[in-house]
């Protein structure tokens, strides 16, 4: 369709195919690390579906505050367990990760994975203490995104966030509607406006749009819309693409986790 290249991010990275495989053994890795160590508390509850869990990976100590981490996948692949590697950087800097899954596309709606990641925030801030920071990847960070409307999260969660990054984030889900995806996303015009970030109030909370300055030009635009929509900031990651943009999650001295973290 129209606008299937556009959004076409592994035609356009060199070794795309690897990285599901590296990812999985990396985040494998990390899982095992931190269960041996008594710091992993897998396959939460957080509704009654077989996918609506998240892995909590805690630091020595007691928390500083949690980061949540939603992943991508267009709504449609995935689920935590590729990704458990990518809360190191938290776990190093003291603070705690949740990690959720979610029912994908086409069996559930957009708007219903929204509402699971709000109830997926919930449980995970009711086991940590302190600052709430949310990120998320593509898909994922057009979640994380909505987690900022009003009244999407409890007060008692609202008031803990602290800081929320968008990581090449899905602003504006009008243009899917010209993608062969949405045969499986079966997105109306109605509900793409509806779970548009963009045309969310501008939120309170300090708001950071992450992307890569290599990733597909439709990509730099979406986060160019959010960052314009809600005036936040915009951070341009110079020689990243769409499938490494994510990699300073796993690095504590990284410039994302400083951002997320809030320096601390």
């Amino acid at each position: 369709m129209e606008l299937d290249d556009a959004y076409a991010n592994g035609a356009y990275i060199a070794g795309a195919d690897s990285y599901p495989d590296r990812w999985d053994t990396a985040a494998r890795v990390f899982r095992d690390q931190l269960s041996a160590a008594g710091r992993a508390q897998l396959d939460l509850a957080y509704g009654p579906g077989a996918r609506e869990r998240f892995d909590l990976f805690l630091p020595e100590g007691t928390a500083r505050g949690l980061m949540v981490f939603v992943h991508g996948g267009y709504w449609l692949n995935f689920d935590k367990s590729t990704w458990s590697h990518f809360a190191a950087g938290a776990v190093a800097r003291g603070w705690a990760a949740a990690l959720p899954s979610y029912d994908l596309c086409p069996s559930i709606r957009i708007s219903g994975i929204t509402r699971q990641i709000a109830g997926a925030v919930q449980a995970a801030a009711g086991r940590v203490a302190g600052p709430l920071a949310l990120t998320g990847h593509s898909a994922g960070g057009h979640l994380v995104a909505r987690m900022l409307a009003p009244g999407m999260l409890p007060p008692e969660c609202t008031i803990r966030l602290a800081q929320v990054v968008p990581i090449s984030p899905l602003a504006d889900l009008r243009p899917l509607l010209k993608t062969s995806m949405n045969a499986d996303l079966r997105l109306t015009e109605a509900e793409a406006e509806a779970e548009s970030p963009v045309f969310q109030p501008a939120p309170a909370t300090p708001v950071t749009v992450w992307v890569g300055g290599d990733e597909r030009p439709a990509f730099l635009d979406q986060a160019a819309w959010l960052a314009k929509a809600w005036s936040c900031g915009r951070t341009v990651v110079a020689g990243r693409h769409h499938f490494d943009v994510i990699d300073g999650l796993a690095d504590p001295d990284s410039d994302l986790m400083a951002v997320l973290t809030g320096g601390g």
